[in-house]
């Protein structure tokens, strides 16, 4: 995520980004992800999204970019977004994908 999408503030900072742009990088995962694809163990990363998260600190897009860099850098990951969900997923049919999801990634990573 690229906290710098949400430049007036975010959580429980309530600087802007050009009054802490260090603290909106440091907390920018997007930010290091080439940092992480250059260590000795690069973990894996499934990453699950509601397609109409309308949260300005969290929209889709976020998930987009971030798992495009990852892919970028040959990080493994993989991306699901989940059909007319929004921050907080409440649909049946998304739980139980998302739990499918997680089961199957998990399922990968004991080989």
């Amino acid at each position: 995520f690229n906290r710098t999408l949400t430049p007036m503030s975010f959580q429980s900072e309530d600087r802007s980004l050009w009054e802490a742009p260090d603290t909106y990088i440091a907390m920018s995962p997007l930010m290091h992800v080439k940092k992480y694809s250059e260590q000795d163990r690069v973990g894996k990363l499934l990453l699950i999204h509601g397609e109409v998260d309308e949260n300005s600190g969290t929209h889709p897009l976020q998930s987009e970019r971030y798992f495009a860099a990852l892919k970028a850098f040959g990080i493994e990951s993989r991306l699901c977004m989940l059909p007319h969900e929004r921050h907080s997923y409440r649909a049946r049919e998304s739980i139980l994908h998302m739990a499918w999801e997680q089961e199957e990634w998990l399922k990968a990573l004991e080989l």
